[in-house]
This record gives C-alpha cells, sequence and structure tokens, in this order.
C-alpha cells in the first residue's frame, strides 16, 4: 500500500492511498482507514457506488480527504492501514498492514496544514474575486487581501517573506511583488496588489491547469516557516484562466 498524492489532490488537502491486488485474483474493497500519529483522526476512503473492484497486479488509486493535522507532534510510528474486502462469493475480511510513504506526503501536507492553522490564527489571507487587465491585455492585477483577527495575542506575527509564481501566473519584472511583510493580529486590513502576467503559454497552460491559481506564500510564523498556499476563489480562477488564454493569444 502506497501513498501519493496528484496535483489535483494537492489543491483539494487530499491524497492518494494506492492499493495492488497481489494475490492473483480478483478481489472488492470496501472500505479503506489510514491511520497517522501526524493527523487527529483517520484518514478514510470509502467507495461511492458499492464495493470497487481490484483486478490481480492492476494497481488502483483512492482519493482521500485530510483531516485536521495534530500540530507540536512527531510522526510517532509508521503509517498503517486496514483494508476492508472480499473474495469472490466469499465472506468480508480485514487486512491491516503499514503503509508505504516513500516521497513525505503525509509528513508536507501535515506541516502545511498546521502552518495554515498558526497563520489563521494571526490573519486571514485571501484572494479578491476581481482580476484587473491592463488595456493592453498583457498583465492583470490581482489582490491578496489580508484582515488580521485582532483576537491572538498582540506579539504574534506572520511575515510574507516572499510570494511565488504559479504554473500560470508570473511577477512582472518591472513591478515586483512585495516582500517581507509584516502582519500583527492587532494591525488593520490591508491589500496587497501583485501584478501578474501568464507564465506559460503553451496549449496545455490553461486546459490542464491544477495549480496555476493557488498563489504560495513564504510565511514565518514563530518557529514555522514554509509555504501557505492561498487559493483564488471561482470566480477570479476563471477570470485568471481567461487572462492568461486572451495574454497569450494576443502574443
Amino acid at each position: 500500500m502506497d501513498i501519493n498524492q496528484s496535483r489535483d489532490q494537492y489543491g483539494k488537502q487530499a491524497i492518494l492511498i494506492q492499493l495492488t491486488n497481489t494475490s492473483g485474483s480478483p478481489v472488492t474493497v470496501s472500505g479503506v482507514d489510514l491511520r497517522s500519529g501526524l493527523f487527529q483522526q483517520g484518514i478514510t476512503w470509502r467507495p461511492e457506488n458499492g464495493p470497487l473492484e481490484l483486478p490481480p497486479n492492476q494497481p488502483k488509486s483512492l482519493p482521500a480527504s485530510l483531516p485536521e493535522p495534530r500540530c507540536g507532534s512527531h510522526a510517532g510510528e509508521p503509517p498503517a492501514v486496514t483494508i476492508q474486502y472480499a473474495r469472490t462469493n466469499n465472506e468480508p475480511r480485514q487486512l491491516s498492514t503499514g503503509a508505504t510513504d516513500s516521497f513525505g506526503v503525509l509528513q508536507r501536507n501535515s506541516d502545511e496544514l498546521c502552518l495554515a492553522k498558526e497563520a489563521a490564527a494571526v490573519a486571514s489571507v485571501a484572494l479578491a474575486p476581481e482580476l484587473d487587465v491592463a488595456p493592453d491585455g498583457r498583465t492583470a492585477v490581482v489582490r491578496l487581501v489580508i484582515t488580521p483577527t485582532r483576537t491572538a495575542t498582540p506579539n504574534q506575527t506572520l511575515v510574507i517573506e516572499s510570494i511565488g509564481g504559479t504554473t500560470l501566473l508570473a511577477e512582472q519584472p518591472s513591478d515586483p511583488w512585495p516582500r517581507d511583510v509584516t502582519i500583527t493580529a492587532a494591525a488593520d486590513a490591508r491589500v496587497l496588489s501583485l501584478r501578474v502576467r501568464p507564465a506559460r503559454c503553451d496549449p496545455h497552460a490553461v486546459a490542464e491547469d491544477k495549480v496555476g491559481t493557488l498563489v504560495p506564500l513564504n510565511v514565518a510564523i514563530g518557529n514555522r516557516q514554509g509555504a501557505l498556499k492561498v487559493p483564488a476563489p471561482a470566480d477570479l480562477r476563471g477570470r485568471i484562466h481567461d487572462f492568461v488564454t486572451a495574454a497569450c493569444s494576443a502574443g
């Protein structure tokens, strides 16, 4: 049993549980429960339309949403999984085994979720739904709206050290993005304007987009540093796709 994550799951705070039937005959799977000390609850998969048939030696990847992280904890025991399954015309069975996380998917996601939780205690950070496209259509401005909570302790600070580009959006060199922005819980709300240009113009850029509207902020809060991913709301996501398509078509 392997743990992985595609770009699609990454944007949805979910992972892929990959099962391979090594028994030599088909089985049906009715549930998977993955346990890790990095999360407060188990990570579960259940079929939507009846048990899943798993042919011999054919891996299948099952998407599972991540629960709340257990922040401040170590991984402890390696991840383990319990699989509810049945062979053809046989009674249901249960198999408990270890899980392989070769790419550190669970640790990475736990770290990012804990970082987001600590940042949210100081301020909410969101992208405004509007997109202001320049008259020449080559650049546009997205706005990062920062709203301090005013409920955290006054000395708590969130520092946006830098803002990263995405597979769709890049910084306009003549109008660089802000750096080292310090936010305190007692501060007033503020808006950071980010002028963007298309990061790529190949034919598949928009059609295959998964994370191009997920803006990464490199932040520091307390002893924790990492990437805080800010998703574009649905309206802005569509506007960004339209902007990139039009700007690339114009050359």
